[in-house]
């Protein structure tokens, strides 16, 4: 057991710091591109403070750094200091005074069109908090503290979290009005792809089976214009290229574009974890409050009313 006190007395603070951020990227190049610093230095620090409290810290895996079990009980022991030190912040007037930064890991369309526009309102309220929203294709995991929060699309089976759902949402097929008036309204469902483009992912580079939409839809239909970017498939939906799967709360937003079978959408889940170890930290329970506040004031964006039974 990591004796944490005694440790914080044998070494530089700049070992720690580098420690922390390895454990947070994963990778010791990463750490030494925030940390403004080389390679060579971070890797330096890293090695003297293992020398120094007596154990390795981290594992060189494929991906770069993994934390070992003497590693993990030694940033859960900075995190215990770093409740201790939110906690003793003075209250300001309207609740506590949250600083430091919190890091919330969401899938490309959810960060970019749905969480964004709730963003002015959260750090009007947390002046003193840095944001990192990071929205991309894939998700920081906070079992390995990438991230203090994800939204993520299934619940998680393994590693040192909590999850919870947040919402449920809906997905619809969309086409934009210059191509509908150029190529027609679609017949049936199952004459989709004979008769038009149809936009989607990837099958090799899907980062979750739950993006697989357009199975759901029938069963083999198969896109012929494809991307692993959903920001890139509203464009090219928007453009009038095909016919493409977006969530409601991209499509329906949109007001280029008309909803195709409207009464056919597809459900899918998203999932709010954090790490068990820090989940009283003040910050990442106000980022958890907000999350799930913004969801039940958007829920109809979310889950617009449709005229049938949803596809699962």
């Amino acid at each position: 057991m990591l004796a944490t006190p005694a440790i914080m007395q044998v070494s530089d603070w700049n070992d720690y710091q580098a420690f922390i951020v390895v454990a947070q990227t994963g990778q010791i190049a990463r750490a030494a591109k925030k940390l403004h610093v080389d390679a060579t230095t971070v890797g330096r620090r890293i090695r003297r403070l293992e020398s120094q409290i007596g154990y390795t810290l981290f594992e060189q895996t494929r991906e770069g750094q993994s934390l070992t079990e003497e590693g993990e009980k030694l940033f859960a022991s900075i995190e215990v200091m770093a409740a201790a030190a939110e906690s003793a912040q003075p209250q300001s007037q309207g609740g506590r005074s949250l600083s430091g930064t919190l890091r919330i890991s969401v899938s490309e369309g959810f960060g970019s069109w749905f969480l964004t526009r709730h963003v002015p309102a959260f750090v009007e309220r947390h002046p003193d908090l840095r944001l990192d929203i990071v929205a991309s294709s894939g998700f920081l995991s906070p079992s390995k503290r990438e991230a203090d929060i994800a939204v993520v699309l299934s619940r998680p089976k393994a590693g040192h979290v909590i999850a919870q759902k947040l919402a449920s949402y809906k997905l619809g097929l969309y086409a934009s009005r210059a191509y509908i008036n150029q190529h027609g309204v679609p017949t049936a469902l199952d004459k989709l792809g004979a008769e038009h483009h149809l936009i989607g992912y990837i099958p090799d580079l899907l980062y979750a089976p739950e993006l697989n939409y357009l199975d759901d839809l029938v069963a083999g239909l198969k896109p012929d214009i494809r991307s692993s970017s959903i920001i890139a498939q509203h464009r090219l939906v928007a453009v009038g290229a095909g016919i493409g799967v977006l969530p409601c709360f991209i499509g329906d937003i949109d007001p280029t574009l008309e909803p195709i079978f409207p009464e056919s959408t597809i459900s899918r889940n998203f999932w709010l974890v954090t790490h068990k170890d820090n989940r009283t930290l003040e910050r990442i329970k106000a980022g958890k409050a907000w999350l799930m506040e913004i969801v039940r004031q958007d829920s109809e964006l979310l889950n617009p009313a449709r005229m049938s039974e949803d596809l699962q």
